[in-house]
């Protein structure tokens, strides 16, 4: 493994010795496939665009981050600047590297997106940005060349699997009755964050290279912290609001984007604020920390969070006729 590391170690300063003109695009790039980034453009598809593929770019963006963080910790494997001082650390992260979050991010997201859309251009755009959002993290410092390639890999098998299982379980799931749809997304919620658990509690003990640890100081990077639970409880919780807000707005009738330009905008503005009180409020009243109580907290405010992007905020739309009330199912 160690030559796998040096020969991406020399590819990276290779890249970064390219010039520093590229830090601010690859910067920017790299911002197109982080959390934060899919967190205010999943609403703008799902309110504003097209509710169907909102809800899929949503399900598959949770998935893909609770997959991610359990594949980092069956991998464990260090990042670059972890192993090398000389790398430049040019962004910010404290997990483990492999794989690159935001490649199969990019893969699944972009290309969920792009498949949607069924245009060639589109095809072009979305598979580019991948490549480029992959790029972006080996100029950043932040990933191997192998991180970014395993990304790519687990994001494009979670895209060909989400894409042929999708119709097939929503049929499944819309023949259940809303009490069993909704413990079925309990569970599911609860096997995701049991799985990171169960994987973080069987390799924690065995600790981090104290190297390690020095390298990223002393590249000036953040100090490792790749066995904090927060990841998974972020995509367990926000899974479980997810799921019940959508069964919640099916069972009201469905909920649609039409309107005039104005309304969407609105809808848009009036969500945002709604997703930052119950993200950013709740961060601050919520006590914080790697404890039980902490992570229960934290579950339930991205279960709010997640509710208010699928039922919470369609609901103050239809109030305010923001969007077209839908007919009750009978």
């Amino acid at each position: 493994m160690e030559g796998l590391w040096e020969a991406g170690i020399q590819f990276i300063l290779w890249l970064q010795n390219l010039g520093d003109w590229l830090i601010v695009p690859m910067k920017f790039i790299t911002f197109l496939g982080q959390e934060e980034f899919f967190f205010f453009i999943l609403p703008l598809i799902y309110w504003c665009l097209d509710a169907g593929l909102g809800l899929q770019v949503g399900y598959i963006l949770i998935i893909s981050n609770g997959l991610n963080f359990i594949f980092k910790l069956l991998f464990h494997d260090p990042r670059p600047f972890w192993i090398s001082p000389l790398v430049q650390p040019l962004a910010g992260d404290t997990t483990f590297g492999i794989p690159s979050g935001h490649a199969q991010n990019a893969v699944s997201i972009w290309g969920l997106i792009t498949v949607k859309l069924g245009r060639r251009p589109f095809y072009l755009l979305g598979f580019g940005a991948a490549f480029l959002i992959g790029l972006s993290r080996l100029v950043l410092g932040m990933h191997f060349p192998h991180d970014v390639l395993v990304g790519w890999l687990i994001g494009g098998a979670l895209l060909w699997g989400f894409i042929r299982l999708w119709k097939s379980v929503t049929r499944w799931l819309l023949t259940k009755s809303i009490l069993i749809q909704l413990s079925i997304a309990f569970v599911s919620s609860l096997i995701l964050a049991g799985i990171g658990y169960g994987i973080q509690g069987s390799v924690v003990g065995q600790g981090l290279p104290q190297a390690w640890i020095a390298n990223a100081l002393k590249a000036g990077g953040e100090s490792p912290d790749p066995y904090s639970m927060e990841g998974v409880i972020t995509s367990a919780g926000t899974l479980f609001g997810f799921a019940f807000g959508a069964a919640l707005v099916h069972r009201m009738g469905g909920y649609h984007t039409e309107g005039p330009v104005w309304k969407r905008f609105l809808r848009y503005i009036i969500g945002i604020i709604g997703i930052l009180i119950l993200w950013r409020g709740l961060g601050f009243v919520f006590p914080r920390g790697e404890d039980f109580t902490a992570y229960l907290f934290r579950y339930l405010r991205y279960s709010l969070v997640g509710l208010w992007i699928v039922f919470g905020a369609p609901l103050l739309y239809f109030h305010f006729s923001l969007a077209s009330r839908p007919r009750p199912e009978k």
